[in-house]
């Protein structure tokens, strides 16, 4: 089974618990981990900007990509929000099936 962590910012708390419960609701993914007091630096339009903001940790299952991208992209307040993919190369076996059970 291909497992995937997704990475996306976010600028609030309350944004964030509903994106989670959202997609844990849903069974898009197992788990949503929630990291607050992210400073992202990044360019827009050409200027430095520098924003607080909260990490979302979502672990899935490939096949979920799509659907939690577009979930994000309905309830983002961004324009372009982050949604970043990653494969996970190696877990253990118990955690992995809890993954794929849970998004089924």
């Amino acid at each position: 089974m291909d497992l995937i962590l997704i990475y996306c910012t976010v600028p609030n708390a309350k944004i964030a618990k509903e994106m989670a419960n959202l997609i844990v609701k849903h069974r898009l993914a197992a788990c949503v981990s929630i990291a607050d007091k992210v400073e992202s630096i990044f360019s827009w339009d050409g200027e430095l900007c520098k924003e607080k903001e909260l990490l979302l940790s979502i672990k899935t299952v490939r096949s979920n990509f799509e659907k939690i991208n577009a979930l994000i992209n309905d309830m983002h307040p961004y324009n372009v929000p982050e949604v970043i993919a990653v494969p996970v190369i190696n877990c253990s076996e118990d955690y992995m099936q809890w993954i794929v059970h849970e998004t089924k």
